[in-house]
């Protein structure tokens, strides 16, 4: 097992780029991603390595974010909204349905969520993602791929039954 010293220094860059990509604030995101790991130090008994340490810690990260937006709003952070043209990712991260999206992923199985939550919020590409489960970088393309058309499947139907 890694030491808390090395797990930080292997890790903090791709959570701060994670928080970044939620929050499009440098300053914010270099905070949560200090929280992140003061929180993951503190709940390290809870980690059951059913998942990567990356993993987890943007599981931690992206929850300390919704905390800080719910302090926030309404005055402070407005939410935006975009388009149907605009990038599915750039949909996810900017718009108010987010928590939405958020909420099917984690209704996802694995390792569909997982391998979407590395590509999309870790910025991992195929071929990290394939080494991490033992397969090949064209499987975790392939399992993204789908991944993310179970997402958007499942955000026009919760949209069309709203």
């Amino acid at each position: 097992m890694l030491s808390p010293e090395e797990i930080y220094n292997e890790y903090r860059d791709m959570v701060q780029r994670y928080v970044y990509r939620l929050c499009r604030n440098q300053s914010l995101s270099e905070e949560i991603t200090q929280e992140t790991f003061y929180q993951a130090l503190k709940s390290w008994h809870r980690f059951r390595e059913n998942s990567s340490i990356g993993t987890y810690l943007c599981s931690i990260a992206k929850r300390l974010y919704y905390a800080t937006l719910r302090k926030k709003l309404p005055a402070e952070v407005p939410l935006k909204d975009t388009d149907a043209s605009g990038d599915f990712v750039d949909q996810l991260i900017l718009s108010d349905r987010a928590m939405t999206a958020h909420h099917l992923l984690h209704a996802l199985s694995e390792p569909y969520r997982e391998v979407f939550t590395l590509r999309t919020f870790c910025d991992m590409d195929h071929t990290q993602i394939g080494e991490l489960f033992g397969k090949s970088a064209s499987w975790a393309r392939v399992t993204y791929y789908r991944a993310r058309m179970m997402l958007l499947e499942q955000m026009k139907e919760k949209e069309n039954n709203d």
